[in-house]
C-alpha cells in the first residue's frame, strides 16, 4: 500500500477557461479535506441533512459542497444524473431534501418552471449558490416565491473551492458573497498587493489550507497566481465595514469606455431587474471613438420587448457611459457544462462578424 501524505496531489481540476486557456489546479488531500470540513461546519451540515447533488461531480463546487462536505458530516446525498427542473422538484418532495446546491442559471430555470410548486421545496432549510455571481433580482424573486433562504458563496478551483459564504447566524446580504469561512482569509488589495480600505474596489486574494499547491506543469502561471502565500484570484471585489465581500467583476472583463471603468455585472443586474428579461450578459466591444462600448446579449421571456426599450430602461438606472450601445437577442446564451455563461464565446462571435 502506498503511503499518502497530506500534501500529495489528490486531484487535478481544470479551470473553466472562461477567460482563457484552462489550467490544471493541483489540489492536495489536505486542500480537499480542510475545505469540506470547514464548509460543512459553516453551513451547519449534520447527519440529518439530505443534499441534492445535480451539478457534475467533476466540478469543484459540487465536489466540495454537495459531495465531500456531506460525506464528512454523515449526510445523505441525493444524486441526480443531470439537471432537470421537473426532476429537482420531484426529488426534493419525494426525498424530503434539506439542501439544494446549484449555479445561478439553475435557480433561474427553477424559478421560471411553470409547474414548480412551493410545497415541493418546503423541506429545504437552505439553498446554496455558487459558480458565478447571482443577480440580486433573481435571488430575491426565488426566495420570495419558494420561501427558502439562498446563501451565496464564492470559490475557485484553485481554492478547493470555497473561501466565502453568507453566514447563517447573521443577516444575509443580497449581492454579497458573504464572509470568511473557517480557517480561510480573504482581503482586497491594490496593484501593489496592499490592502485597501472598506468600500474600495481591488483584487480579491485568499489564503488558507484550501489553496492549491500549484498549476500542473505551469510554474510561471503558478508563481503569478500564488505570491507570498496568497492566491490572487483575478476577481475585482470590495469589502464593507462588517466584513462582507462583494464581487464586482472579473479583472479581465472590465470594460473601459472613454477612460471610465464599467463593470459588466452592474449592467447585467439592471437588465435582470427588467420583468421581460430571462438572462443577460454584457461585454466590451471595440469602438473607434470610445475605445470600447458595452454590448449586451439578452434572452427574453417577453418577446414583445425591444432593444430600444431595454436601452432606455438602462439609461434610467445607469450613467450614460455604462448604458449598452447595442443589445442583441439570442435564443440562449452559450454556457459550459456547469451552466456558467461563456463571455469568451460571445467575444469570439463579435470578432467573426
Amino acid at each position: 500500500m502506498p503511503q499518502l501524505q497530506d500534501d500529495d496531489t489528490a486531484v487535478i481540476l481544470y479551470t473553466s477557461g472562461t477567460t482563457g486557456k484552462p489550467k490544471g489546479a493541483m489540489l492536495t488531500h489536505r486542500n480537499l479535506y480542510s475545505n469540506a470540513a470547514d464548509v460543512a461546519d459553516y453551513l451547519g451540515y449534520t447527519e440529518n441533512d439530505r443534499v441534492i447533488a445535480t451539478l457534475p461531480m467533476f466540478h469543484v463546487f459540487c465536489l466540495t459542497v454537495a459531495l465531500n462536505a456531506p460525506i464528512v458530516s454523515g449526510a445523505t446525498i441525493l444524486v441526480m444524473p443531470r439537471f432537470s427542473p421537473k426532476e429537482v422538484f420531484q426529488v426534493a418532495a419525494e426525498q424530503k431534501a434539506t439542501v439544494f446546491a446549484g449555479v445561478p442559471t439553475m435557480y433561474n430555470f427553477l424559478y421560471q418552471y411553470p409547474e414548480g410548486r412551493v410545497e415541493d421545496l418546503q423541506t429545504l432549510r437552505l439553498c446554496v449558490s455558487g459558480g458565478a455571481s447571482m443577480p440580486v433580482a433573481l435571488l430575491e424573486n426565488f426566495e420570495k416565491k419558494f420561501n427558502v433562504m439562498v446563501s451565496e458563496g464564492y470559490g475557485l478551483s484553485e481554492a478547493s473551492p470555497v473561501t466565502c459564504f453568507n453566514p447563517l447566524d447573521r443577516p444575509r446580504k443580497a449581492g454579497s458573497i458573504g464572509t470568511n469561512i473557517l480557517n480561510v482569509e480573504n482581503k482586497v488589495v491594490n496593484e501593489l498587493g496592499e490592502e485597501v480600505p472598506a468600500g474600495m474596489v481591488g483584487e480579491l486574494i485568499v489564503r488558507g489550507p484550501n489553496v492549491m499547491k500549484g498549476y500542473y506543469k505551469m510554474p510561471e502561471e503558478t508563481a503569478a497566481a500564488i505570491r507570498g502565500g496568497w492566491l490572487y484570484t483575478g476577481d475585482l471585489a470590495r469589502m464593507d465595514e462588517e466584513g462582507y465581500f462583494y464581487i464586482v467583476d472579473r479583472k479581465k472583463d472590465l470594460v473601459i469606455v472613454g477612460g471610465y471603468n464599467v463593470y459588466p455585472r452592474e449592467v447585467e443586474e439592471v437588465l435582470y431587474a427588467h420583468e421581460g428579461v430571462n438572462e443577460a450578459i454584457a461585454i466590451g466591444v471595440p469602438d473607434d471613438n470610445q475605445g470600447e462600448v458595452v454590448q449586451a446579449f439578452v434572452v427574453l421571456k417577453d418577446q414583445s420587448v425591444t432593444a430600444e426599450e431595454l436601452i432606455h430602461y438602462c439609461s434610467l438606472h445607469l450613467a450614460k457611459y455604462k448604458v449598452p450601445a447595442a443589445i442583441e437577442f439570442l435564443d440562449e446564451l452559450p454556457k459550459n457544462t456547469t451552466g456558467k455563461i461563456l463571455r469568451r464565446a460571445l467575444r469570439q462571435q463579435i470578432v467573426k462578424k
